[in-house]
């Protein structure tokens, strides 16, 4: 019987860095052949986007054939009519992938699609290797857990899927109680003193001992989240959690995300002033997206989380490609065309 291909859960809230660090993970491999399940948000996959660039691929295939978008809702609200027909198609080429990893969205559940790995289809083909929960060091200090729970807010209500209504603490505690391996990022953000007190905190709602490792930009050797082993779906009896299921709720339907896609180069400071100044305008709580800069060969990512933004080159322009500024909007009540006619006018 062949061997089961190993599966990697990363879970974390929206902003603390799971992107990052599963690209970092692509881009220094070490030979191994990773599928990517990411949980997007938004009708631009700029997520899939990032770790499609990174060029995992032999030369001879596809370079984003082993990245799989997941776009209907929340991971855990959708394991059926989402998750369970792409395994089975990873399943069909189990021959030439060594791994897998699972990007959940920020609300993720872990346990509803850790239970999925129990389906006898599931189960024969794959096991669940590790969970990995990546935290924001600066907001769990400032007691928000995500940089920006207004973000988290939107992400929720937007999604008609989301089966439960878990408070941030919960959510934050279940992602906690699930974890072989505990990634605290945006460490630079904190002093050492106040570092300590976070990890301290986490270590409390660990239910048994699990290793707690630092990464202020998401960058950590593959050795260190892949080949634990675990079974995860042998041992969710000492993986407690606040919510296995939840009653339908309401959802905020002036809660949306909208896009832009212009045929325009800007200057990366004063597109990152403009928005600041759209995030002031409007109740816009996530940006993200890809940037055309004049003169410069390279695409630009741009990413926000409330206040906070982010930008660096990721790869170069591809010849067949066209070369154009495409935005991601998360937030509510958004004027998706007033959006659009500040950046043209820009």
């Amino acid at each position: 019987m062949a061997t089961k291909i190993p599966v990697t859960v990363i879970t974390g809230f929206l902003g603390s860095g799971k992107t990052s660090l599963i690209r970092h993970l692509l881009q220094n491999n070490q030979g191994r052949r990773i599928a990517v399940l990411v949980n997007e948000f938004g009708e631009l996959g700029i997520d899939g986007e990032l770790l499609k660039s990174c060029q995992v691929c032999p030369e001879d295939e596809d370079g984003g054939s082993n990245i799989f978008e997941l776009t209907n809702g929340c991971l855990c609200c959708t394991v059926q009519e989402e998750f369970y027909p792409t395994m089975q198609e990873l399943l069909k080429r189990r021959d030439s992938i060594d791994c897998i990893v699972i990007e959940t969205s920020g609300l993720a559940l872990p346990k509803p699609l850790i239970k999925a790995f129990r389906w006898q289809e599931i189960r024969t083909g794959a096991t669940v290797d590790a969970v990995i929960t990546v935290v924001d060091c600066a907001a769990v200090a400032a007691g928000t857990f995500a940089s920006d729970p207004e973000a988290i807010a939107a992400q929720r209500q937007a999604d008609d899927s989301l089966e439960h209504e878990t408070p941030l603490q919960e959510l934050f505690e279940d992602q906690l109680a699930c974890a072989d391996l505990v990634v605290l990022t945006k460490t630079d953000l904190v002093d050492a003193e106040t570092k300590a007190k976070v990890e301290e905190l986490v270590k409390q709602e660990l239910p048994r001992v699990v290793k707690i490792v630092e990464s202020e930009n998401s960058q950590l050797d593959p050795s260190i989240l892949l080949g634990y082993q675990a079974a995860v779906e042998d041992n969710l009896d000492s993986r407690p959690s606040h919510h296995d299921t939840e009653e339908d709720h309401d959802h905020d339907d002036d809660i949306t995300s909208t896009h832009v896609i212009l045929d325009q180069a800007f200057d990366p400071e004063k597109l990152q002033k403009q928005l600041e100044k759209l995030t002031n305008q409007q109740e816009i709580y996530r940006i993200k997206g890809f940037v055309v800069v004049p003169n410069k060969p390279m695409r630009l990512v741009m990413q926000g989380v409330g206040n906070r933004f982010d930008k660096f080159y990721d790869r170069p322009w591809l010849p067949e490609e066209a070369r154009q500024t495409r935005l991601v909007f998360i937030g509510r009540n958004l004027q998706a065309a007033e959006i659009e006619s500040q950046l043209v006018a820009f």
